[in-house]
């Protein structure tokens, strides 16, 4: 889990600030020392479970948690419900009871706190569980997040899980926020009397540290964007990585997973070119078909180069005519046409960019029973969230739960990836790509079936 580090900053007397409105001062510190009996009187209001220190962006949640302090591996064999004594400068010496504290974060919940809001370094409840190594309470997090995000899937059209952006991360906090109740914090309040409560109405709000995420990208923006091949990596023009050349091993051991053993003469779909890595990895299996679905302009003039290998000459060295061929356009104009003409394949690997997970999810429900032989094998990059563990493990679920939704029994494994390089953004591998959107040291494959049928395998 995590390296259970802890600060100065993690005390009480650093998280509530001395401008903290009294109202939120009282929540927190309530929170802070998990008195539920307490909070349960100031949580009446709407909004109340999500209020923030206007300075450091404390949370009800951020304050339960952090007053754990890091987990000790010598409390390890404690009973759940026996008290321990966290770290000095999270509680001021005071007791802690691992029990009361999954009680307040429950209580919390259950009153509409937000799972992902952020503090001023930040970190949502959930970040902060992990790093304390609260391993229980970062699991109550998360199943937090996930009915959250199946809800607001349900009101949205699922329009809120990306392909990892954190930008979009903070756009669903948006509309967490109108959902839970901020809006509601924002409003004057009216008292028993019919009076309005200017203090409320005026109290100083929180802003959230801005990030170098980049702006939503969407798929017609990207399609007619610049981009530029170099130093293994392709970027639009606005500096985001469409793909680099530290995801290479992934996909190494996505062909080992899509095609077990190498088999020659297999029948591959592989919606989103990119840089091509996968796809070489795919032809040097000598495939008996070989389709390729890619969009943008620019990577197919790029792949039209007489030096490229997916040009000409490969098309001409296919087994017969039309067995080896990149489809140029949207996948969603392509693949009806696939699947009118009748075409089958053995193995069917999606990586796109610039789309929202609607669109995944619209592939592996809609198209990939029809194209996928009795005992083919799909994948995607799972990169949903990669930018922070709560959300890449929220996310996971969700699409777990939507592909059982499609009759998929999955089981993941632990891929690793190698950080080398990649610790810091704006250096090393990310050296003139605008957002760092991998920052975890390994990625979850699920493995799963379809009834009888067709074997599915997501990285």
């Amino acid at each position: 889990m995590a390296s259970h580090s802890h600060s100065a900053a993690d005390d009480v007397q650093s998280r509530i600030s001395p401008t903290c409105p009294s109202s939120t001062s009282e929540i927190l510190s309530h929170a802070w020392h998990h008195d539920v009996a307490g909070l349960k009187k100031l949580l009446d209001v709407p909004g109340k479970a999500s209020c923030q220190d206007p300075v450091t962006g404390e949370t009800p949640l951020h304050a339960a948690i952090r007053s754990c302090g890091p987990f000790s591996p010598a409390s390890s064999s404690t009973p759940a419900t026996t008290t321990v004594i966290a770290s000095s400068g999270a509680t001021g010496g005071h007791e802690v009871n691992v029990e009361d504290a999954k009680a307040a974060v429950h209580e919390l919940f259950l009153s509409g706190a937000i799972w992902n809001d952020v503090d001023d370094h930040n970190e949502t409840p959930g970040c902060v569980a992990w790093r304390l190594g609260r391993t229980e309470l970062y699991n109550l997090c998360v199943e937090a997040g996930v009915r959250a995000e199946l809800l607001f899937g349900l009101l949205d059209g699922y329009e809120e899980l990306s392909s990892g952006s954190e930008e979009d991360d903070e756009g669903m906090e948006e509309e967490e926020t109108q959902e839970n109740g901020h809006e509601a914090e924002a409003e004057t309040e009216v008292e028993e009397n019919g009076e309005t409560n200017d203090a409320e109405a005026t109290e100083p709000t929180f802003q959230a540290p801005k990030t170098d995420a980049e702006q939503e990208v969407k798929s017609e923006t990207y399609l007619r964007s610049k981009l530029t091949y170099s130093d293994g990596k392709l970027v639009d023009d606005d500096g985001n990585g469409v793909m680099m050349a530290w995801e290479t091993e992934i996909m190494r051991q996505s062909v080992d997973a899509l095609l077990p053993n190498k088999e020659e003469g297999k029948r591959i779909l592989n919606i989103g070119f990119g840089m091509g890595i996968i796809d070489s990895m795919f032809a040097e299996t000598k495939p008996a078909r070989h389709h390729i679905i890619e969009a943008h302009e620019e990577v197919l003039e790029h792949v039209s180069n007489p030096e490229s290998k997916f040009g000409s000459t490969w098309e001409e060295s296919a087994p017969e005519r039309g067995a080896y061929k990149i489809h140029q356009g949207r996948w969603q104009d392509i693949v009806p046409q696939l699947l009118e003409r009748g075409e089958i394949y053995d193995a069917i690997y999606f990586d796109t960019f610039g789309e929202d997970y609607g669109q995944l999810k619209m592939f592996f429900t809609e198209y990939v029973p029809g194209l996928l032989d009795q005992y083919g094998i799909f994948g995607f990059f799972n990169g949903l969230g990669a930018d922070r563990r709560i959300c890449y493990d929220v996310y996971t679920k969700v699409v777990e739960m939507h592909l059982t939704d499609a009759g998929l029994d999955v089981d993941w494994k632990d891929i690793d990836v190698d950080l080398k390089g990649l610790e810091e953004a704006g250096k090393g591998e990310w050296e003139g790509v605008k957002r760092r959107y991998w920052t975890l040291d390994s990625k979850l494959s699920p493995l799963g079936t379809l009834y009888a049928r067709p074997n599915l395998i997501f990285f």
